[in-house]
């Protein structure tokens, strides 16, 4: 299902329903996974590095909702822009991690598992963005 926007039912009216179907994404599922493994990051850090927690925290929900945000969109450009935004929040939280790492901020283990499910995510991402 990587590439597919939705699980689209259709209705007796002949219409899509769309409610709440980013949770049937895979990208949308690996996104929370690492949303959820880099907040452990962030939380195993030493004190004094907040502004990097911080802007580790946002970049890593943004990823999620955006993907919720552009599976609701009607048309595929409306949809592929937040995608794309999804991807370069994707792509921050990469750096962002290559900076943890650098500055021994938490846990190699968690850092590659965190790096591993950012490569998942982005290449979905990419493939939604076209």
């Amino acid at each position: 299902m990587v590439l597919s926007i939705v699980d689209a039912n259709e209705s007796d009216k002949g219409s899509v329903d769309m409610s709440m179907s980013y949770k049937k994404l895979d990208v949308y599922k690996a996104a929370t996974e690492y949303l959820a493994v880099s907040i452990t990051v962030a939380g195993e850090g030493p004190r004094g590095n907040g502004p990097l927690v911080d802007q580790l925290r946002r970049a890593s929900m943004s990823i999620p909702l955006n993907i919720a945000e552009g599976s609701g969109k009607k048309s595929r450009s409306d949809g592929a822009r937040f995608f794309s935004i999804a991807r370069g929040s994707a792509m921050e939280c990469g750096a962002i991690m290559d900076a943890i790492s650098i500055m021994a901020l938490g846990a190699q283990e968690k850092i590659d598992k965190a790096n591993q499910l950012l490569e998942r995510i982005v290449a979905m991402l990419t493939k939604l963005c076209h």
